[in-house]
């Protein structure tokens, strides 16, 4: 009964930790594929000018395939070390996602005010060589969300010295359209424009939240669930 019990939990790991190295998979492609592309989805932040969608993908996406081959090897090799080590590793993840969670609730309004800030010092890296990432970043936000600068338009008149902005921010593009008067552009702050679209899809991103810790519980579930019955069987051996 116990060794029944075991080949089950064991397939059940074995394709649960596939599956999760196949989406490890999947997110490192996507990040390879950004970074192709890397002047549309940099970062905005010179103060983290690493920390753009592609790196981030690909560092998610290279330690879940390490946390699937680790979990698949170690349910099909029935290898203690292995499924404790698959064990820690998930929960280490697990506890960092949820703290990170906590603190961003607890500090919301300080996060907001350093995240202005830095954006605003970003803005005077638009354009600039070797910052393409960022300026068509920035382009495309304030084309695609309608709005200009982080707080207002006026953002970017400390950023040419003069009374003028990108010409994504206005409301008729056209070559040097951003030298023309304020009421022919976007009056909508950027950061405000996007936290309320976060704020309007955060059902969304909390059933994905949800999803994700609810995989990892399964996962660390199956993990000690199997190393019990590992452990049991080798003390039948015995």
């Amino acid at each position: 009964m116990a060794h029944t019990c075991l080949q089950g939990v064991k397939y059940l790991m074995f394709v649960f930790n596939l599956l999760f190295w196949l989406g490890g998979c999947g997110i490192l492609g996507v990040g390879i594929w950004l970074a192709v592309t890397q002047g549309n989805f940099a970062t905005l932040s010179p103060s983290f000018p690493s920390l753009s969608a592609a790196n981030l993908l690909i560092v998610t996406g290279t330690f879940v395939m390490v946390i699937g081959f680790v979990g698949c090897i170690g349910a099909i090799k029935e290898n203690k070390c292995l499924l404790l080590s698959f064990f820690v590793m998930l929960l280490i993840v697990f506890l960092l996602e949820l703290t990170v969670a906590i603190l961003f609730f607890v500090y919301t309004d300080q996060i907001d005010t350093y995240a202005q800030q830095d954006l605003k010092k970003g803005l005077h890296l638009y354009g600039a060589e070797g910052n393409i990432g960022l300026t068509n970043a920035w382009s495309i936000i304030q084309t695609d969300f309608r709005c200009c600068g982080v707080s207002n338009y006026t953002d970017w008149f400390e950023v040419y010295n003069s009374t003028r902005v990108p010409d994504s921010c206005c409301l008729e593009f056209s070559e040097s359209c951003g030298l023309h008067s304020p009421g022919t552009w976007w009056k909508a702050p950027c950061y405000e424009t996007v936290k309320i679209w976060l704020q309007e899809n955060l059902l969304a991103v909390g059933i994905f939240g949800l999803c994700t810790a609810l995989v990892q519980i399964l996962g660390l579930t199956f993990a000690m669930t199997m190393y019990c019955q590992v452990v049991k069987a080798d003390t039948y051996c015995a």
